[in-house]
This record gives C-alpha cells, sequence and structure tokens, in this order.
C-alpha cells in the first residue's frame, strides 16, 4: 500500500485535540513514533517511516500537544530555561501538564484508532513519553524504544554550553532568520553525518506547517515536573531497546547508558556516528532490531 504520510488527521483524546497522521495500512503490525521537544510529525523522516512500513508496520505518527497542528495550551508559555535550571537542581516543579499527560494522550491516540497495543519508539523528549507510556499502561506496550532520550536523573543531564544555547535561543521573528537559526541549531545538535539540504528542507517545511514558539516552554515544563523514572524503569518488563548516540552534545551518552541500565534486560545499541539525530546510515539497524520484537 502506498505511504500516507500527508494526510493530517485529527483524533479527540483528554480534552484537546491531537493531530495525527499514519501509513495507510492498518492490517501491519501497529508502531507509534513519539516526537521529542518542539518537533512536529514531520520530524520523523519520510524515509524512515517509509522503511518502517514496507517491514510490515502501520505506523502513527503524531504532533504532541503544544506542537505542530495539535492542541495550544491557554495562558503565558512558562520559562523553559529557568524551568530546567530549577529541575537540573533538584528542585520540585509545578507546571500545566506533565510528561504522564502526555503519554496519556499517545494512549488515548491509539484507543481512537483502537489499537489494542503497540511497539512504541521515541526520540528524545519523546523517549521519555514512550518510557512513561511503558512505566504507566504496560498492556498497551509491545516493546519500547527509547532513541537519544534519559531516565530524567538531573545529574545526568550534562549538555555542552553550545548544544544548551541551541535547546534554549532566544526567538526570532522573521521567517529567513528563524529558519537560519534552526539550521543552525540542527548542525550543533547532530552527529557528522548531518545533512545540511536535509536540515534546511525540513526548517523550511516546519516553518510553513507550524510555527509555535511558545511551546517549548509548557513542554519543558512537563518534563522538569516528571522527575526521576530511574526506579518506575527498573520495574519494567516489555521487552525494550535503548538507541544512542556516541557524541550526542545534548544528552551524552551516559544517559542512553543510564536508561538501559535502570531497564531489566534492556540492549543497548551506541552509534559512533550519531548526535542527537538520526542518520540514514542507521536507519536499516534499527529497524531490524525493532522488528525482532516482533
Amino acid at each position: 500500500m502506498e505511504l500516507m504520510i500527508d494526510q493530517d488527521q485529527f483524533a479527540p483524546v483528554n480534552g484537546i485535540e491531537i493531530c495525527y497522521r499514519h501509513t495507510g495500512n492498518q492490517n501491519g503490525i501497529p508502531l507509534l513514533l513519539v516526537m521529542g521537544l518542539g518537533a512536529q510529525l514531520i520530524g520523523w523522516p519520510e524515509g524512515f517511516v517509509d522503511q518502517l512500513q514496507r517491514n510490515g508496520f502501520w505506523v502513527i505518527l503524531f504532533d504532541n500537544r503544544d506542537c505542530g497542528l495539535s492542541s495550544k495550551t491557554e495562558g503565558s508559555s512558562p520559562n523553559g530555561a529557568d524551568l530546567l535550571l530549577r529541575a537540573t537542581i533538584g528542585e520540585d516543579i509545578t507546571s500545566h501538564y506533565s510528561l504522564s499527560d502526555m503519554a496519556s494522550d499517545a494512549v488515548g491516540l491509539l484507543e481512537h484508532l483502537e489499537i489494542a497495543s503497540a511497539h512504541i519508539v521515541g526520540a528524545s523528549m519523546g523517549g521519555m513519553i514512550a518510557q512513561t507510556i511503558a512505566i504507566e499502561y504496560p498492556n498497551n506496550v509491545r516493546s519500547l524504544t527509547s532513541i537519544m532520550s534519559a531516565t530524567g536523573d538531573p545529574e545526568d543531564f550534562t549538555p555542552t554550553e553550545e548544544a544548551l544555547s541551541a535547546l534554549l535561543s532566544e526567538p526570532l521573528t522573521g521567517k529567513d532568520e528563524i529558519i537560519e537559526a534552526n539550521v543552525a541549531a540542527s548542525k550543533v545538535l547532530a552527529g557528522p553525518l548531518w545533512n545540511e539540504s536535509y536540515a534546511r528542507e525540513m526548517a523550511e517545511k516546519s516553518y510553513e506547517r507550524s510555527f509555535y514558539p511558545d511551546g517549548i516552554g509548557f513542554q519543558l515544563g512537563a518534563i522538569g515536573m516528571s522527575g526521576d523514572r530511574s526506579d518506575k524503569l527498573s520495574k519494567l518488563t516489555v521487552p525494550s531497546l535503548v538507541i544512542h548516540g556516541a557524541v550526542d552534545p545534548l544528552l551524552p551518552v551516559h544517559c542512553g547508558e543510564a536508561t538501559a541500565s535502570a531497564i531489566p534486560n534492556a540492549k543497548l545499541l551506541t552509534f559512533n556516528e550519531m548526535g542527537h539525530d538520526l542518520p540514514e546510515k542507521y536507519w536499516s539497524e534499527i529497524i531490524r532490531e525493532i522488528l525482532n520484537f516482533c
């Protein structure tokens, strides 16, 4: 069946609307992709989604709340830099919603699609949400794949200064400067396999589809509010795969190692030329490992 990744649909979930797309092959093995901080569903490379579909997966991808075309939270966005700083020193954070709420959104989407259980794959903040889904909704999870993510232990958060600046850059107003800033940030976060033309294409597409920088503050609040998952991860029984880049400047490789150590019997894959990105060079191996769970 032809890949269908350009048809935005909407699901009423938890009193909000979640925008989603899927590959159309409903008889395939359901697999839910969960994106990271401020990243829209189109942040998943089309080629990666296509390879998953061609390997028998029915792929569902969606915009988290406060991102893309999904519902936006009313009121002023929290100061993301301040929340992050307070969380890293172990301070309790209260914000508009938590990763548990975002996990509930994802499970609500599965219920909307009448999917009882799925393979859950999350990247960066999406990995944190995926972990939370596995913790709180184990019966809905066939396997967990946590990519370039972390347990939430504040001691593990040791980004480079350049990567942190890229994450928390000051908001801009002009289209061209916003696109250039996003391209520059992607280079800072990526490993040596960074593709400038692809980064520019995605920056342009993301801007045209939805530009909502306030969402990052809300989502950082969810991360900060949710704390350390290490103890809860130690009780997981779902098959788990942890993938991390050896040169990730935002969530260094020890974040992946800590995640794999926390989850019983988790398999850890590290890629030498991967930063905080998903290079095409590694797609086939990642998909092969996910297929092993099937």
